[in-house]
């Protein structure tokens, strides 16, 4: 069988664990690492594997799989699809995931290219049982709970401010879809904690939550990779009333983003041209193996 060879663009929290996910996949190869920094300071881990600077230095690329940063995720896109490559993403700005569909889709019919956005665990895996859920009961309500746990976009997004050395953005779920957001930062020298503050609590990513920073020594002595998620959904089935359905899940997050980042990644191969959110796909052409067994297995 012919492996799929993906290229993995960015190597923080969510680039490491889509190494480790990639390694476990009987059907991916690597076919590289692509860093700002290229080769320089290369990790011990990476020994085995092409890091380079420039995804174009890497030969026959199926698919790039993007770890980057959510606002930096259309750009990259932009660069890779002319040459040929699918890409995959966990773009995470719910507002935003409409028009970033539609702006990509014009480019992937233009290269005959796929890309499957907004794939993470929320956006992306939760919103198919959401989905589910839905068509199970047509009228009613959807709670989305998420944590209490570490939030990767939001804490990304509060290192991106000025003055913030490091940052950790903590969700802490207060019912029926509610968030507080617990935001803890270090501070470069002479940064203003009331200046980051309002930066913070302005940003798109923040302004609809209730929203607490603090300044802290080590953001590293407070981390936790852990989160979690309740999904409810009390609604009509037909016309009976009262059906009650329930999600639960706690995971490491870089990890799970990760994994579903490399399910999409083999989904893509098995799509018409155009952009596509994990709803749009069949789950079964997120997994390895042959159709036929999976249906005698899973249905």
């Amino acid at each position: 069988m012919k492996k799929i060879r993906a290229a993995v663009v960015g190597y923080g929290n969510i680039g490491r664990f889509t190494v480790e996910a990639l390694e476990a996949s009987p059907d991916f190869e690597i076919a590289g690492i692509v860093r700002r920094q290229g080769s320089e300071g290369k990790p011990l881990e990476l020994t085995p594997y092409k890091v380079v600077s420039d995804i174009r230095q890497l030969e026959h690329v199926d698919v790039a799989i993007l770890a980057t940063p959510t606002r930096s995720c259309e750009e990259y896109a932009r660069q890779i699809l002319p040459l040929g490559i699918n890409t995959v993403d966990s773009f995470d700005i719910h507002t935003g995931i409409v028009d970033y569909r539609r702006a990509l889709n014009t480019i992937n019919k233009q290269t005959d290219t796929v890309s499957i956005i907004a794939a993470g665990w929320d956006p992306g895996s939760d919103s198919i049982v959401r989905t589910l859920m839905q068509s199970l009961a047509p009228k009613g309500l959807s709670y989305t709970n998420f944590g209490p746990g570490m939030s990767m976009g939001h804490s990304v997004c509060v290192r991106s401010k000025a003055g913030v050395k490091n940052a950790l953005s903590m969700t802490i779920p207060l019912g029926e879809g509610i968030h507080r957001r617990m935001v803890y930062v270090e501070l470069e020298e002479g940064a203003s904690l009331d200046e980051v503050t309002a930066a913070v609590k302005a940003d798109p990513y923040f302004a609809s939550d209730e929203t607490h920073v603090f300044q802290v020594e080590s953001v590293d002595d407070v981390r936790d990779m852990g989160h979690g998620v309740n999904l409810v959904r009390k609604g009509v089935s037909g016309k009976t009333q009262n059906q009650r359905l329930e999600f639960n899940m706690q995971i490491n997050n870089p990890a799970l983003t990760a994994q579903v980042l490399v399910n999409v990644a083999r989904a893509s191969l098995r799509q018409q041209p155009g952009c596509y959110t994990m709803i749009e796909i069949p789950v079964i052409d997120m997994l390895p193996g042959d159709r036929e067994e999976l249906i005698r297995h899973l249905v």
